[in-house]
């Protein structure tokens, strides 16, 4: 394993342990091991998706640590470097992160093609595994971060597509004015879907909406969406959405 002399040195900065590398060598040393195996095309899908989740530890993470790790970042962080979290800890962080990464960073904060977002939870799996291997993480840890990838392999791309099908779905509702919706009949909320079929979804209590057949096939009960939705002459109509979270 490396260790850089300068985190080493950094006692006051970090309990520096040398046998262990910072998450920003485990990742690099992960890119690495599959730059040798991988087709170019393929290695660079896994370089982005690594990419991207550096960024989401980095701007997210330090939120998730105790008050004395939490000190150490902040003095790394207020001191300009915006990397800090990846430079100055292990890469056992990773593993309690994939959620946020997997299920908001990747939903929420990346304009990703069905193809990045699948990429995602398979690059997800492929590094867990890798770093059980290397001691990093332990086998119940790894197991669950593995199903995760799974999950957002298969759910991902299925949410980007049902998201665009429902703002879609907006852009043809007609034009209603909340004054003429009873208080009851107008909904701002995030919602669960808890209803699906062929064509029709029901969110919450409310429902149905009415969708092409193709987008309804991406649905999953449980999924959670922001929507504005109101009822009016007879039936529900979406007229906002947010991001549809698996």
């Amino acid at each position: 394993m490396r260790c850089r002399q300068a985190v080493c040195d950094a006692s006051d900065v970090l309990p520096a342990d040398c046998d262990q590398p910072t998450i920003d060598q485990a990742l690099d040393d992960f890119l690495e091991a599959q730059r040798v195996r991988l087709a170019a095309t393929t290695y660079r899908r896994y370089s982005d998706v690594v990419s991207l989740l550096r960024d989401a530890l980095n701007n997210y993470s330090y939120q998730a640590l105790s008050d004395a790790e939490r000190k150490r970042w902040e003095a790394a962080f207020e001191a300009g470097d915006e990397a800090a979290f990846c430079k100055l800890f292990g890469p056992e962080k990773i593993v309690a992160e994939l959620g946020g990464f997997l299920d908001w960073f990747m939903v929420r904060k990346v304009i990703a093609s069905d193809d990045l977002l699948r990429a995602a939870g398979t690059v997800i799996k492929k590094l867990v595994r890798w770093l059980h291997a290397q001691g990093h993480v332990n086998e119940q840890d790894a197991s669950d971060a593995v199903e995760r990838g799974n999950g957002a392999a298969r759910d991902l791309p299925a949410a980007s597509r049902l998201t665009d099908a429902l703002s879609d779905l907006c852009a043809a509702a007609p034009a209603i004015d909340v004054d003429d919706v009873a208080d009851e009949d107008w909904v701002e909320d995030t919602l669960p879907i808890t209803r699906i079929e062929a064509g029709k979804l029901w969110l919450g209590e409310r429902g149905p909406l009415k969708l092409p057949r193709r987008a309804t096939d991406n649905a999953r009960i449980g999924w959670e969406v922001w929507v504005v939705i109101a009822h009016h002459r007879g039936r529900w109509h979406l007229l906002e959405n947010g991001f549809v979270y698996p």
